[in-house]
């Protein structure tokens, strides 16, 4: 096995293709062979609600969430702030967090973190009011 690993980001898997949920969530980690860190590109495309209302938090993980295109609703707790890229936000665990895109550029993020090899995350259901720019569906 070699000591690298090129991959184009399209080629992973699109976990919300032929759903209901607007954007990409492509995990590059098991593509890509890592053993030690989890990588994972999200699209959120104009005015879209990526995670429906909903939020998560982890119970050992720190994020580092890379946002490189567009301007991010991103709420932290009771936190809600416009991160526009290029720019990077750290979340430690056990913090509540989500995303949305209220504006009129696609947003994309790079989600990385700690591999773990199993589930971490507890899904946080009404997490925040549905917002009137971002649909909760695919349009």
């Amino acid at each position: 096995m070699a000591d690298y690993t090129i991959l184009n980001a399209d080629d992973a898997k699109d976990y919300y293709a032929g759903t209901d949920v607007p954007g990409e969530f492509r995990r590059l980690t098991d593509a890509l062979g890592a053993e030690q860190v989890a990588v994972t590109l999200i699209r959120v495309p104009p005015h879209s609600d990526f995670e429906q209302g909903t939020g998560h938090y982890h119970d050992e993980i720190e994020e580092i969430y890379l946002v490189t295109r567009g301007t991010l609703t991103f709420r932290a707790g009771d936190d809600v702030h416009a991160v526009t890229a290029p720019a990077a936000v750290r979340v430690a665990p056990t913090t509540p967090r989500s995303h949305r895109n209220e504006g009129d550029e696609p947003v994309e993020i790079w989600a990385i973190s700690k591999q773990l090899g199993r589930q971490d995350s507890t899904k946080i259901d009404d997490f925040w009011e549905a917002s009137d720019g971002a649909a909760q569906k695919r349009g």
